[in-house]
């Protein structure tokens, strides 16, 4: 962004005063868990909120346009699962009737719209804690019961058994959920035809990730509500490597799915049933969908018109596209619109609603309507924003450069966004040139996207350079790109950090003395391997990072308790990549930040790895949060994290001081 010079101070990078504060960060910014529509056609969310420890509250759209939403989730209550610990898919609405998991037993309740003063009623029953966990249900008007994928540690909390329960709804006492589907590791998508005479679901087995190699089936439901005759759609040919995803039927009783199976690319299919042959709706070297880290993903909808359209989103480039597919004419249009990260997507009365945001509007639902043949979007009403004061902010905002630069391997490129220092009030002088701070994203295999991110404009506004890495293996790219990180973490991502570092050192944007490195989660694990085998950055922070990869294999949820070995191999290589094993070759400062109620990263990673950087005599601080898991979700947490980051890496490496009034914390083998 370019400011006239006229009137501006001249200050240090990094030492600009900006009123995006910490605790600007860390109480505006909601996080968004989902979007439903009544039976009135009236919007539903779900809301996790900062300034009440992350509470999940449902919320409904007000009435009138300007006037006030309503909470519908009483005080009492939390919506959100544990299901596979990442949650997601907490809630479902049908007519005028929420069903919900509740946060602290975990059990599910049925809610209604209608009389917010009546409690909440439980459906499951009472196993004396937060033992058993369901996601991603669906209502079975047809038997008047509830299906939901059931995620049971009674017996176990590292292999849990997972299926797909029944629950009755028409008894007046709690009944134990009878199992519908069960036998394979994990479930998900559970979908009823418009009539429920047939179910689909999603399936897949150890060792795979379900964006590794899944499996679609369909079921038969008999008289009595039992499933039979069942049938495997897609994922059982060991020639074809795919993983299908998000099956849906459509009014006439057609399913459709999106999977990967002919060009590496997630796409949207469709299962003839009369000849049990998959056939693309519409090809693209795009993907139409996300890995499957949370329950309730909902990437397209089916579109009322007298033509068969779909709603759908895609991503290609690094930037997210709202289309309508002709689905007989096999004809894609794309839409016009603001946002351009787009999320899931809920049908509404003519109209859908989109969770999405762009480079300038931060996370936010947009009610989006369209004209009469469905080829352009003649209005579009945000309905709801992660962050509504972020307008205060808009002359401070630093828009995001997309970047593709070389990698370790000859003829192959890598991608991130890249953010320049922006403050209207102030300027460096001209022989300066801004630190960095790299951002490696968890996962590993996600994606991190180029929109307005209040906690990145944090640092822009003070003076920092950030860039955002989607390094080999992330998503948004296709199968080939996700794959370059098998066998190969700790290695490809690595290699693709520094790699970005020193491109923007080459071209001249950043500070080469003054290269600092975060990351969450798979992330943590990327910033500490950076750290312990390269040479590339001054200073690091890691967030509920992974320090030893056996460790976590051992120790880690059941969800992901094959993973490390598809990202890395043996025992030979866990040991090698482990950061914890390589305390003698740190040499730059780093912080730790981590959750002690942590279930995929235990926290005696981040103890292990502070006590050996620490007796090696190299800077490091600790910083330990009771009551939190994996990713800070109280509101002093988040700032506290932000302003200690900042503070740490200014005082070890910055040169300069900064405009904030913090109380840094201390940095063993630093202070006195």
């Amino acid at each position: 962004m370019a400011f006239s010079t006229v009137n501006l101070t001249t200050a240090p990078y990094g030492s600009w005063k900006s009123p995006i504060t910490g605790d600007v960060i860390s109480g505006a910014t909601k996080d968004l868990g989902g979007t439903a529509v009544d039976g009135r056609g009236r919007l539903i969310w779900l809301e996790f909120r900062p300034l009440e420890s992350g509470r999940g509250v449902l919320v409904l759209e007000p009435e009138n346009t300007g006037g006030e939403a309503v909470d519908i989730t009483p005080k009492e209550f939390g919506v959100r699962t544990l299901a596979q610990e990442y949650g997601g898919g907490a809630f479902t609405v049908s007519g005028d009737v929420i069903f919900f998991a509740n946060y602290k037993d975990q059990r599910l309740y049925k809610q209604s719209i209608s009389s917010l003063d009546e409690s909440p009623v439980p459906l499951t029953p009472d196993y004396g804690g937060p033992v058993v966990s369901y996601a991603d249900g669906i209502l079975d008007t047809r038997f008047n019961r509830f299906l939901s994928v059931r995620e049971d540690r009674r017996e176990s909390s590292l292999n849990p058994p997972t299926t797909i329960v029944s629950i009755a709804l028409g008894s007046k006492d709690v009944q134990e959920p009878v199992v519908l589907v069960g036998g394979s590791d994990f479930y998900a998508f559970p979908r009823l035809d418009s009539i429920s005479e047939r179910i689909a679901w999603i399936q897949w087995n150890h060792p795979n990730m379900p964006w590794d190699k899944t499996e679609l089936w369909v079921g038969n439901i008999s008289e009595n509500g039992e499933i039979y005759k069942r049938v495997c759609v897609g994922g059982n040919d060991p020639s074809v490597v795919e993983s299908p995803t998000e099956p849906k039927w459509s009014s006439e009783g057609e399913l459709f799915f999106i999977t990967d199976r002919e060009n590496g690319f997630w796409n949207i299919h469709k299962w003839i049933e009369s000849e049990n042959k998959v056939v693309s709706v519409y090809s693209l070297e795009a993907e139409f969908t996300r890995p499957l880290w949370t329950f309730g993903v909902n990437s397209y909808e089916f579109v009322q018109s007298s033509q068969q359209l779909i709603a759908c989103s895609y991503r290609q480039h690094g930037k997210s596209y709202l289309g309508i597919v002709d689905v007989e004419g096999s004809k894609l249009t794309v839409i016009d619109f603001p946002y351009t990260d787009i999320n899931n997507i809920t049908s509404g009365n003519d109209c859908l609603y989109v969770e999405g945001a762009s480079e300038v509007l931060p996370s936010s639902v947009a009610k989006v309507t369209f004209d009469d043949d469905k080829s352009k979007a003649v209005d579009f009403n945000i309905i709801w924003s992660s962050s509504p004061d972020s307008i205060n902010y808009s002359s401070y905002i630093s828009k995001p450069e997309l970047i593709e630069f070389p990698t370790e391997v000859p003829g192959q490129n890598a991608y991130a966004f890249f953010y320049p220092p922006s403050n209207p009030d102030f300027q460096a002088s001209e022989e300066e040139k801004p630190p960095l701070l790299l951002k490696s994203h968890g996962g590993p295999t996600e994606e991190t996207r180029g929109i307005l991110n209040l906690s990145i404009q944090y640092w822009t506004s003070r003076g920092w350079a950030v860039v955002d890495v989607n390094y080999g293996g992330s998503t948004g790219y296709g199968r080939a790109y996700r794959e370059r990180l098998l066998r190969q973490w700790g290695i490809v991502d690595v290699n693709d950090c520094c790699s970005c570092a020193t491109y923007l050192v080459d071209s001249g944007k950043v500070d080469k003395e003054r290269l600092c490195i975060m990351g969450a989660s798979a992330g943590g694990y990327t910033t500490l391997a950076v750290l312990a085998f390269r040479n590339t950055f001054q200073a690091g922070a890691s967030l509920c990072g992974i320090a030893d990869l056996n460790l976590l294999r051992a120790e880690t949820h059941k969800f992901e308790s094959h993973y490390v070995e598809n990202l890395v191999g043996g025992d030979k290589e866990m040991y090698e990549r482990s950061p914890i094993n390589h305390v003698d070759d740190f040499s730059c400062p780093i912080i730790i930040f981590q959750g002690l109620e942590d279930k995929i990263v235990p926290p005696d990673q981040a103890k292990k790895i502070y006590q050996a950087v620490k007796e090696k005599g190299v800077p490091v601080a600790l910083v330990e949060y009771e009551g939190e898991q994996h990713g800070f979700r109280k509101a002093e947490n988040i700032k506290n994290t932000i302003e200690q980051e900042m503070v740490f890496f200014a005082r070890l490496i910055g040169h300069f001081d900064v405009a904030d009034d913090i109380t840094p914390i201390k940095i063993d083998n630093f202070d006195c």
